[in-house]
């Protein structure tokens, strides 16, 4: 089998098809992990358990509407060109169609830690992984207090969460400002990375270890060849009967070329390292709920990660997102200067009803689909790629594919 894509979702489709007896090539023009699954902010977010909606409250829309907002910005050229994927995004986040949504992806949600976990000894990523959660950060106390209800409103979930008071708050995060945070969720499910990319890496090194072949190669030369697809690469041509697109953000760059059209928009990101000041850093990721934005302590120093712009994948940067949730971070803690040359840009890809594609194509024999996670996908990476496996290989799946289904656009 080849698995196009060396990201999250490629490798871990690669090493769970290698665990079902499959050979495996994994292709990627460059090294694994080094792109969308590089830049994130370090979660493996098993608290998610509501998809992110589109907002639905006037007070939300009108702030995200006048493009000042931290948390959500757009390019207003672009912001018209994807007015129908943004109102099949408003329509599927109705409550109704947001609680079938969640309960489709809720099963790769609680596999997260688990499937990620299965991987941690053997490919030694252990020191780079915690398991203390992350604390979500409210400048005022009308916001904590809609939090702390919505919270409340997840009891079902079985999440363990904790309402921190600035006083309980500073004793975890003692270099948070005085004065600058009104309260906090601790969740204390998730599992945290300082260093994803790296994390991806190994997993591959774990594939490559195991006997599998990992080339570097053009994902864009793939070819149907009879009953069989054939990929040229400077090693070689590769041939076998089936082959996984999980080339993230890319994937239409692909599957368009096979006649496919899906509504995949992008929500771009950007992120920044900055220089500890008298050693002071998260303890655990901080969000900042207003302006989007998180702090994570990561390998290279202190990662600040922004939150949604609405741009198409290759625009060119702009930093004013990144910029102002500088300033506001720096008023709730010491950040030193920036490490980086320039703000890391990365695009989520993100399907309107907000399930990825997961599944065989409809009219290709052998050709598989996994896409299109946005948010989620270092957290849903190895979940994923054991519920393709699965359905690859003829075996029972954990959950139901039929919410990923490439067809149901």
């Amino acid at each position: 089998m080849i698995v196009l894509g060396a990201g999250i979702i490629g490798v871990s489709a690669a090493l769970h098809l290698q665990e079902r007896g499959r050979s495996v090539l994994l292709v990627d023009r460059g090294e694994p992990g080094s792109e969308t699954s590089h830049g994130n902010a370090g979660l493996i977010e098993r608290s998610s358990v509501v998809p992110y909606a589109f907002p639905r409250d006037l007070a939300t829309l009108a702030a995200f509407a006048s493009n000042r907002s931290i948390a959500v910005r757009y390019r207003p050229a672009t912001l018209l060109r994807l007015a129908p994927w943004l109102a099949r995004y408003w329509w599927n986040s109705a409550p109704d169609r947001l609680e079938r949504q969640g309960r489709a992806i809720l099963p790769l949600i609680e596999r997260c830690i688990d499937e990620h976990r299965r991987w941690t000894a053997a490919a030694g990523t252990q020191a780079l992984m915690r398991g203390e959660g992350w604390i979500e950060l409210y400048r005022s106390p009308r916001a904590l207090g809609q939090a702390v209800s919505a919270a409340a409103g997840l009891h079902g979930y079985g999440l363990a969460y904790d309402v921190l008071e600035p006083e309980t708050l500073r004793a975890l995060e003692p270099a948070l400002l005085p004065g600058t945070v009104a309260g906090a969720l601790h969740w204390r499910d998730p599992v945290t990375v300082s260093d994803p990319g790296a994390v991806t890496r190994a997993y591959a090194g774990l594939f490559a270890a195991r006997g599998g072949t990992l080339v570097k190669g053009d994902a864009l030369a793939l070819q149907q060849d009879g009953a069989e697809w054939r990929l040229p690469t400077a090693a070689g041509d590769w041939r076998a009967a089936e082959v996984v697109v999980a080339l993230g953000p890319w994937s239409g760059d692909l599957y368009e070329r096979f006649g496919y059209r899906f509504p995949l928009a992008f929500k771009r990101g950007y992120h920044m390292h900055y220089a500890a000041v008298n050693e002071a850093v998260p303890q655990h990721p901080l969000c900042d709920a207003q302006a989007g934005f998180v702090l994570s302590a990561m390998q290279r120093g202190i990662r600040l990660t922004t939150g949604i712009e609405l741009a198409g994948r290759d625009e060119p940067s702009d930093s004013w997102q990144l910029d102002q949730a500088e300033t506001v971070a720096r008023r709730i803690m010491p950040l030193g200067q920036r490490l980086d040359a320039q703000p890391w840009r990365g695009a989520r890809p993100c399907l309107p009803d907000m399930l990825p594609v997961i599944g065989p194509a409809s009219r290709h024999r052998g050709l598989w689909f996994a896409f299109g996670h946005a948010h989620h996908g270092f957290t849903l990476g190895p979940a994923t790629g054991r519920l393709l496996a699965e359905a690859m290989t003829g075996m029972p799946a954990f959950c139901d594919l039929k919410p990923f289904a490439a067809d149901r656009f």
